[in-house]
């Protein structure tokens, strides 16, 4: 399969220069590619060759474009490039032709595929240290394929890749044994035509998966989607499925019944691939993901719980229906939303207003449009800080403060982690005033 870089046409250009791109240039080099024949595209960061393509096209022509999951393949001179006979691939492409012996999973899914994702991981930790977790979270595939190339580690027994929907778009090579869908909810829909075009989009996976292919039975539209799409080589798992109650996943750590759900597709997938039972113990014990429903304890009495990663309505929804059923009595809960809006359906929201004891907060440049399409009433704020500061006022003991925001962090951060960071450093702050 090494031979699939070989035969890549030269120069290459790298398109979108963040954690996967650099990854692909690493890779890339490490599979022979002279440094001299590697441009490099970016139309936002300043560490790139170039930042215009129509001046990329034109003074390089490039017989390969490597395109990273954030540039959409539907623009205009990505689709002129491939008319005109340029390769188009992906990073995730580069990496399958460094496998050998590797058995594969693939995890997607609207929310809940991060913490799917480590939680299989912290199987793996358990007896399987040297297999590799990433993709879409965390560490790109391309930095394992490289190492392979260098030399600097073994092949894994396992690989548990988180996938998007961007990525799925694009992934030429990849074979996956087992793959999930955790969830189907409207998302992304400034970059697909319709729900349906990225749904389909996410069922993809299907058709690159060998032996099957599980889904959550709690996972929004999912399975009334799947119903339109018969096969043998899908099934469908329940926290209550009578193979599960004797793994007693009730006394895992993670708290949220959503969560339950999670661990019982987790654990499912470990059963089909043959994992041990030290495996499930090791999911069980696993305590959850920075940014994702992440309990930073009490400060002043007050919980503070950073959701920052929640950029979808059903993962807002899931967020406060968890924090609100773990409120203490007498507690207030304090829920952040706004950020950046992506043309996500806000008025699903509304079903929160019937949470007693229950303040919502917005921020951000969406303030305005969530707050008049959740009809929720609300102080509004242009920036997270200022939100904040008020919530500092006010909050009392037994309260609990939820940035689940539904938004995305661009308009303010660089990232929904630089957004979580900001967050939990205010909250440092606040306990030291």
């Amino acid at each position: 399969m090494k031979e699939f870089i070989k035969n890549l046409k030269t120069p290459i250009a790298i398109i979108g220069m963040g954690k996967s791109g650099e990854a692909a240039r690493r890779l890339l080099i490490a599979g022979g590619v002279p440094a001299s024949e590697i441009r490099t595209f970016d139309g936002k960061l300043t560490n790139a060759d170039f930042g215009d393509p129509n001046k990329l096209m034109s003074e390089i022509h490039p017989g390969t474009l490597v395109v990273s999951p954030g540039v959409p393949l539907a623009s205009t001179w990505i689709q002129t490039a491939k008319a005109s006979g340029v390769k188009i691939t992906s990073e995730i492409s580069l990496s399958c032709a460094f496998l050998t012996t590797e058995k594969l999973i693939g995890v997607t899914g609207s929310v809940g595929k991060s913490t799917t994702v480590s939680l299989l991981g912290a199987g793996l930790a358990a007896f399987s240290p040297n297999s590799f977790v990433g993709g879409n979270l965390g560490t790109p595939f391309a930095e394992y394929a490289a190492d392979i190339a260098e030399g600097k580690r073994k092949a894994a027994e396992w690989v548990v890749l988180e996938l998007s929907s961007y990525q799925l778009e694009n992934c030429e090579g990849l074979s996956l044994a087992y793959s999930a869908i955790t969830y189907l909810t409207s998302n992304h829909l400034e970059r697909y035509d319709n729900l349906q075009h990225y749904y389909d989009t996410k069922w993809k996976i299907l058709s690159i998966t060998k032996k099957r292919m599980l889904l959550n039975s709690e996972g929004g539209d999912l399975v009334e989607y799947a119903k339109t799409k018969s096969s043998e080589r899908v099934r469908v798992i329940s926290k209550n499925d009578s193979e599960l109650s004797s793994l007693h996943l009730e006394k895992a750590l993670l708290i949220g019944q959503h969560n339950q759900d999670n661990l019982a597709l987790a654990s499912a997938l470990a059963i089909d691939a043959g994992w041990p039972m030290s495996a499930i113990e090791g999911m069980k014990n696993f305590q959850g993901l920075a940014h994702r429903l992440e309990n930073l304890g009490a400060t002043k009495g007050i919980r503070f719980i950073n959701d920052s990663k929640a950029t979808a309505m059903d993962s807002v929804l899931i967020a406060a229906t968890a924090a609100f059923d773990t409120l203490s009595e007498g507690g207030k809960l304090f829920l952040l939303l706004g950020g950046r809006d992506k043309n996500l359906p806000w008025e699903q929201l509304n079903a929160l207003g019937s949470l007693r004891s229950t303040e919502f907060i917005f921020f951000g440049e969406c303030r305005e449009i969530a707050q008049k399409k959740s009809q929720l009433a609300g102080k509004s704020y242009a920036k997270l800080g200022e939100a904040l500061a008020y919530i500092f006022e006010n909050a009392k003991p037994l309260d609990t403060v939820l940035l689940s925001p539904g938004g995305t962090s661009l308009d303010e951060f660089k990232s929904f982690e630089d957004r979580g960071n900001f967050f939990k450093k205010k909250v440092s702050d606040f306990a030291e005033a």
